[in-house]
């Protein structure tokens, strides 16, 4: 245990974030560098339970109290191995993961839990700067060759598994660079590029090779693919994104939120001067309340909105844990982003009627009505309908599944109830030698899921090609 007494002095501290009216001038990422000193005595209130409820709470089953008392120790070289003997990228968890480890903190039953996050990037990015993170090369070749389909954290955690265990795996990304929606989908001021690229070096040198520009299914047939390796790995992720059949939809103006993210993030990368989609002096309504709507609206205030309103049609959380998610379930209640302390508006238990337009046929306006939850139902209050002013609306409502043209449907896979590619409890589509990970078969998540099941499927693959195999396989396939 770091302190015995460690939770009892000190409380919860997290890094400070760079004033609202200097970050929101750039795109780098918000937080202040976090005082090493500091850090240990977060690392100290880590009680070290009996039982660990956040080693549930990790999809990962990252080894938390372990690295905390390393970390108190000033023991950090040790600190990244117990790390990365669980998680093969904690400096992207600890940047983008929303912590489910510290909602099942046992000191959060009735204190602040341990600042799990904070302890993990900053182990993650010392290793890095102490150049602690070096390749790791298999001690044989097994001859055997995997193809993994796309790269976002679930192919990236795959191959990186894959390569280790001495197969010769070939990543396809039918993008023009490496990292799938952590390169494109999530903004600069969240995650800074270059701790993807540092990542990727690392992984080219152990022998993972990366092909960009693929559309597996256009560009390379099944057939291709099935002839030339000896398993596939599909990790293409939840690319189709939900849309908002409302009156006016057709208007110029309305964007799925990756239409719009996508090409913002390609200006930061230098391909574009200039985004296609910008915010600049407009008025900008945001349809849904997570956290794809945040990196919306931290990007829209950065081009430099004239308004941004975001809205939610559930109700607004509580401040605390509502009782129906007691300790140690993820708990509902509200939550303000670095985007959300930026500006911007949000209002909840609101429901979109209808788009408005002017002569030109673009976006003018947003139509919306109260909601009430009457037998489990959005229930019109009446009276409250209003217009709100836009001239750019976009819909972050989600995403309904992989995309079905092309490759799924070459390869014939069968989908489960949702669209998602199902499998079985080894990781298999119904397609033998093609296995599935990540939102692809799981839906929609989050990266903390997508890295597990990575890491779990990689066991799956190689044990199908090994007879057995020596990887990890933190969790079991579902597709909830």
């Amino acid at each position: 245990m770091a302190d015995p007494r460690g939770f009892l002095q000190h409380g919860r501290e997290t890094p400070t974030r760079r004033p609202v009216d200097v970050r929101i001038q750039d795109w780098r990422e918000v937080y202040e560098p976090f005082p090493a000193e500091h850090l240990r005595t977060q690392a100290s209130r880590c009680m070290d339970c009996g039982i660990p409820f956040c080693h549930n709470g990790c999809p990962l089953g990252n080894l938390i109290p372990e690295w905390n008392d390393l970390v108190y120790k000033d023991d950090w070289y040790d600190a990244i191995q117990r790390l990365h003997a669980t998680n093969n990228f904690p400096e992207f968890t600890g940047r983008l993961c929303p912590a489910p480890c510290e909602a099942a903190c046992v000191l959060g039953i009735n204190e602040d839990p341990v600042t799990i996050k904070q302890v993990e990037v900053e182990i993650a990015d010392r290793a890095f700067a102490e150049g602690w993170v070096l390749p790791m090369q298999p001690a044989e070749r097994t001859g055997k060759r995997v193809a993994v389909v796309g790269s976002g954290p679930a192919g990236l955690a795959a191959a990186q598994q894959l390569t280790r265990a001495g197969h010769d795996v070939v990543v396809l990304e039918r993008a023009d660079r490496v990292g799938g929606l952590l390169r494109y989908g999530i903004p600069e001021f969240k995650m800074e590029k270059r701790v993807l690229e540092r990542r990727l070096e690392q992984m080219r040198a152990e022998g993972t090779e990366f092909r960009t520009g693929v559309d597996v299914g256009v560009d390379v047939t099944v057939d291709e693919l099935r002839a030339e390796y000896d398993a596939v790995l599909l990790a293409g992720g939840s690319t189709l994104g939900r849309d908002l059949p409302a009156p006016g939809r057709d208007l110029q103006g309305i964007h799925l939120a990756m239409e719009y993210l996508v090409p913002s993030n390609r200006v930061q990368e230098g391909d574009l001067q200039v985004p296609p989609i910008s915010a600049e002096g407009k008025d900008v309504v945001i349809i849904g309340g997570g956290d794809t709507g945040a990196d919306c609206l931290g990007t829209a205030l950065r081009q430099g909105a004239r308004s941004v309103t975001q809205l939610e049609i559930m109700p607004r959380p509580p401040e605390t844990r509502a009782d129906t998610t007691p300790w140690p379930l993820w708990p509902l209640q509200y939550r303000t982003s670095s985007a959300h302390e930026e500006g911007g508006e949000r209002v909840f238990s609101v429901n979109t009627q209808q788009f408005t337009g002017d002569a030109d046929g673009h976006v003018a306006g947003i139509a919306l009505v109260d909601v009430e939850q009457v037998d489990g139902r959005f229930t019109p209050v009446e009276g409250t309908e209003r217009t709100l002013p836009a001239q750019l609306v976009l819909l972050a409502v989600g995403f309904t599944g992989p995309q079905r043209q092309g490759l799924l449907e070459q390869l014939g896979v069968e989908l489960d109830g949702r669209g998602n590619v199902a499998r079985d409890g080894g990781w298999a589509t119904s397609v033998p030698g093609v296995f599935v990970a990540g939102d692809m078969g799981r839906g929609q998540s989050l990266i903390v899921w997508a890295i597990a099941e990575g890491r779990a499927a990689a066991a799956a693959v190689d044990a199908s090609l090994s007879g057995a195999t020596l990887l990890p396989s933190p969790v079991v396939p579902t597709s909830r």
